[in-house]
């Protein structure tokens, strides 16, 4: 643990491992614009957190790709980001209110949906019995019948023993979101369906005309769970 939190004390590496986030690979420039340092100090940092076992990397002829060392690691970081004290942080323009408005409301935590409206479909789905929190978040009969109506299959235990069903604290909501395989494949279902979309280089999602259908026939969201809410957010990790 100490060496865990030796690796993340750092600003710079911190940054690196919340882009990540996305779920998406990243070359070392990509990182060192996006962490606004030189790409020497970059490759300092990816070094430590490839040894340290949170990244895995890729070489590719001259470059270098790196990504998250999988969903564990990505869950593990919105912990401990939702564990994390705010810290007032100023508005400067109204592009930046905008950002952070469609940010706390729908996002990718690596391969599911966070935010509020991560929040609103855990929210929905154990109140509609299809998960249960008896004992830890389990996925119920119904829940699985819910899925397969969908067209999602339940496949449990899912590859590489990762968690059936798992809960993600969310870093904006300071709430429970849901992760794990039931999560990510609801997550890769509603992209598929356009019911969200990902806005180009960043986590955050948008919820369609298609989705807004979508989420209130089949799970009853309220229209406030749709879309980014009018208060802005003051605070952040």
């Amino acid at each position: 643990m100490a060496a865990l939190a030796q690796l993340l004390a750092d600003r710079t590496r911190a940054a690196i491992c919340m882009a990540l986030l996305d779920g998406g690979t990243w070359t070392a420039g990509e990182l060192a614009d996006y962490a606004a340092v030189a790409p020497s100090t970059t490759t300092e940092h990816l070094n430590l957190l490839v040894s340290g076992g949170l990244l895995t990397e890729q070489r590719r002829g001259r470059r270098r790709y790196v990504r998250l060392a999988g969903p564990d690691t990505a869950e593990a970081l919105e912990n401990l980001a939702g564990l994390a004290p705010y810290r007032q942080v100023p508005v400067r323009s109204l592009a930046e209110a905008n950002h952070r408005r469609a940010l706390h409301h729908a996002r990718t935590c690596y391969d599911h949906i966070a935010g509020a409206l991560g929040v609103a479909i855990a929210d929905a789905m154990t109140a509609r019995g299809l998960l249960a929190r008896d004992y830890g978040l389990v996925l119920t009969k119904d829940g699985a019948r819910w899925l397969t109506a969908l067209g999602i299959p339940d496949t449990a235990p899912s590859v590489a023993h990762r968690a059936h069903v798992r809960t993600c604290l969310d870093w904006t909501m300071r709430r429970q979101h849901l992760s794990g395989a039931v999560g990510a494949a609801l997550c890769r279902h509603a992209m598929d369906q356009a019911w969200i979309v990902k806005a180009p280089g960043t986590r955050i999602l948008t919820v369609t005309d298609a989705g807004r259908t979508a989420f209130r026939e089949r799970l009853a969201l309220p229209d406030e769970a749709l879309a980014p809410s009018l208060t802005l957010p003051v605070s952040r990790p």
